[in-house]
């Protein structure tokens, strides 16, 4: 029924890619935390670095919850379904890091990312995976869903933001500079969005 893999290409490689949704599941090492698990879906927004390396864009939100187990820990799971097509599930266990835009990695990582323009939607991070464990399933349980297309409702509302009113927004929330449980999140005030990488 499933299958483990020791890198990511060919056909898992073209099935991950061809998804409009994955999801992200982490934790902090505290046994009584919060446990996250979040979707993550914007066409584009996600690519595959080499075949034992994948990276998502980090956009803004209301928490940073997957920052702030990342940094603590590194422990990531990630997940994709089929919801046409052929049933399967295919799974990423691994270390993530997020690199900030103030890292000298970050313009470099932009590069992988041609089909989205981040600008509009308040980039924050690129999270970085390394593939520890890769797992496909069955999926026989997955209920056939269509996609129809990305919602436009995040674009318009953080495009009216710039580098100082976003890292605004970002001091106002609760749980962005710190986590539900008060582990560190995302660092603030927020950089200037590098210049991209010359190409």
């Amino acid at each position: 029924m499933g299958k483990t893999h020791d890198r990511i290409e060919g056909r898992l490689r073209t099935f991950i890619e061809e998804q409009h949704i994955f999801f992200t599941a982490t934790s902090p090492l505290d046994g009584d935390g919060t446990v996250n698990l979040s979707p993550k879906g914007m066409s584009g927004s996600f690519a595959v670095v080499d075949e034992q390396t994948v990276a998502y864009l980090d956009f803004a939100g209301s928490t940073a919850e997957t920052i702030a187990h990342l940094r603590e820990n590194g422990r990531i799971t990630l997940m994709w379904c089929a919801f046409q097509g052929p049933p399967n599930i295919v799974r990423v266990h691994g270390r993530g890091e997020p690199v900030f835009r103030d890292d000298p990695r970050f313009p470099a990582l932009l590069a992988h990312f041609p089909g989205i323009d981040p600008t509009p939607h308040g980039l924050r991070a690129v999270i970085v995976v390394t593939a520890e464990l890769i797992r496909d399933s069955c999926g026989y349980a997955v209920p056939f869903m269509s996609y129809d297309e990305d919602r436009s409702l995040h674009a318009d509302r953080f495009r009216r933001e710039d580098d100082e009113s976003l890292s605004r927004y970002f001091e106002k929330k609760q749980d962005i500079a710190t986590s539900i449980d008060g582990l560190p999140g995302l660092p603030l005030p927020l950089p200037v969005m590098p210049a991209p990488a010359a190409g």
